[in-house]
């Protein structure tokens, strides 16, 4: 085997790794100071932080072991590569692990903008399938070895990215198809909308290109470490996915000026009466409604509050756009 197409490759995905691994400190400190150190993150999201930065960080320190025993250990013995250390089954495994945990986390993101549990059972589902095809495959790959004869493993290596791709891609496209249908003419609210959007596609796409460049890398090019340069990264970029769906709420401040937080049943809730509300009012008239629930309340979790605040702008001018609206700020 080349050098380029087995040790290259392989530290490749360390590295990224390594770089990734980096951004999720990152993330996790901001959340730090923005939330926890407040106690204003929910008891559960903390719970997911706190284990996905666990797994993390034990999955990062087996990859610089990978490099130490590859690159040390047995540095200048190319027959290394013929087979895997227990590293690449670990990798598999907890790669599995923070999939299924980012993912159900998003599929209930996704119940409180469509409350359709057909859809949170399918995600549900197509999560799971993922991680036991995820754990078969890796424990295989330990028992087996032999690069050679990793044939058996590939149709569970298909299924478990498949499915984990399959996952990714309905929860992106339910946050998409709902978020879009909110919409509701209105430029702050729209602004805050078309942000989540853009979050929820860049989030989703990145996830799913890299499982399926280890799908077809493992496929293809199952003699090379190719797959290695994306199994690696994975599970960071699944974390780095959630944790910029929980940071997002500080910069969606500065679009609008409140705080808001889309992954609470009660905010998404009061995106969907912003958008039944909603209605033009004629021309010179001013009209100002009330919505149901509009005073302050907290959240079931004692988090959060939510205020909704009547906005009416008229025009003066034909030439002049007049519409009613409802700005909303979560605090």
């Amino acid at each position: 085997m080349a050098i380029d197409r087995s040790t290259g490759v392989y530290y490749l995905g360390i590295i990224f790794n390594t770089f990734l691994y980096g951004l999720v400190l990152g993330q996790f400190f901001d959340l730090f100071q923005l939330k926890i150190q407040r106690s204003s993150l929910d008891p559960k999201d903390r719970a997911i932080v706190y284990s996905l930065l666990f797994l993390d960080t034990i999955h990062s320190i087996v990859e610089i072991y990978a490099v130490w025993q590859t690159g040390v250990i047995n540095y200048g013995n190319l027959g290394i590569w013929a087979s895997v250390s227990w590293t690449i089954p670990f990798t598999a495994v907890a790669t599995s692990v923070a999939a299924i945990i980012t993912q159900i986390f998003l599929a209930f993101r996704v119940y409180s903008f469509t409350q359709s549990k057909i859809l949170l059972g399918i995600i549900c589902l197509a999560s799971t399938l993922g991680l036991v095809f995820g754990c078969i495959a890796g424990v295989m790959s330990g028992i087996i070895q032999q690069v050679a004869n990793f044939g058996p493993l590939v149709p569970f290596v298909v299924l478990w990215l498949a499915f984990q791709s399959l996952s990714d891609f309905i929860i992106t496209a339910s946050l998409v198809i709902a978020l879009v249908r909110s919409r509701t003419g209105f430029r702050k609210t729209d602004r805050v909308i078309s942000r989540l959007i853009q979050g929820a596609i860049e989030t989703g796409t990145i996830t799913s290109l890299f499982a399926l460049g280890d799908l077809f890398s493992f496929v293809f090019f199952r003699n090379t470490n190719l797959y290695a340069m994306f199994a690696f990264p994975i599970g960071r970029i699944y974390t780095n996915t959630l944790l910029h769906t929980l940071n997002a709420r500080e910069e969606l401040r500065n679009l609008t000026g409140s705080i808001v937080d889309c992954d609470s049943e009660s905010n998404a809730g009061a995106i969907r009466r912003l958008q039944e509300q909603s209605r033009m009012v004629p021309s010179g008239e001013v009209e100002m409604v009330r919505v149901p629930g509009d005073r302050a309340h907290s959240s079931s979790t004692g988090d959060l509050s939510v205020r909704l605040e009547t906005v009416v702008e008229f025009r003066d001018e034909p030439a002049k756009e007049q519409k009613h609206g409802i700005s909303f700020a979560f605090v």
